[in-house]
């Protein structure tokens, strides 16, 4: 499991003039919670850019005055006009003590509506899960090969782990293989030839 280093800078002062000064600074206001003690703290863009701006599943080992911290970015909050970072809350993952969290669902597989000229479509990138932190996975997989033109694959189809729960409902569509227009088309005009002779 690819896991990230963070500096964070510990801060005392809490409220909105503290953490705008840190912002004027360049700084992220961040808080640690769900283990023995919650920390407040600080970051640069550039600890966090990528733990936050990418697709994959990463856990963090934060420092924070000489103590380290495993965790994962629990949530983040943006600027609504500059989309600039304002806060993030982290997450302790603690042994034996369960966590919710997204991971990214792959695809694997070649299915045989692609190679009729249909269109894979992913629906649904991340999905929610439990799990002990000691069986946690940085992704999971839905197998596409059964899959023919016009059908689809749901939640219920994503092949998961012992250990791992699903929490999205079981009916939601993962991936689907579009009919593209020509294809349809094509056979429509096919469908309609026999009226056509009559």
């Amino acid at each position: 499991m690819e896991t990230i280093a963070i500096n964070g800078q510990s801060r005392s002062g809490l409220g909105k003039k503290p953490s705008k000064d840190l912002r004027n600074d360049g700084r992220i206001p961040c808080v640690l919670y769900g283990g023995q003690d919650v920390v407040h703290f600080s970051v640069t863009l550039n600890d966090v850019k990528n733990l936050i701006y990418t697709p994959d599943f990463r856990v963090a080992n934060l420092t924070v005055d000489g103590a380290t911290y495993r965790c994962i970015v629990k949530d983040y909050q943006m600027h609504p006009l500059t989309s600039n970072l304002t806060h993030i809350d982290f997450l302790s993952l603690v042994d034996g003590q369960k966590v919710k969290l997204e991971v990214p669902v792959r695809t694997k597989g070649v299915s045989p509506g692609v190679k009729l000229g249909g269109k894979l479509q992913q629906k649904l990138r991340r999905v929610k899960v439990k799990t002990l932190p000691e069986e946690m996975v940085t992704e999971l997989f839905i197998d596409i090969s059964p899959l023919d033109l016009g059908q689809s694959l749901r939640v219920r189809d994503i092949q998961v782990p012992a250990g791992i729960e699903l929490l999205n409902a079981p009916s939601i569509p993962v991936v689907t293989i579009e009919i593209p227009r020509a294809l349809r088309s094509a056979a429509a005009a096919e469908a309609k030839d026999p009226k056509k002779k009559k």
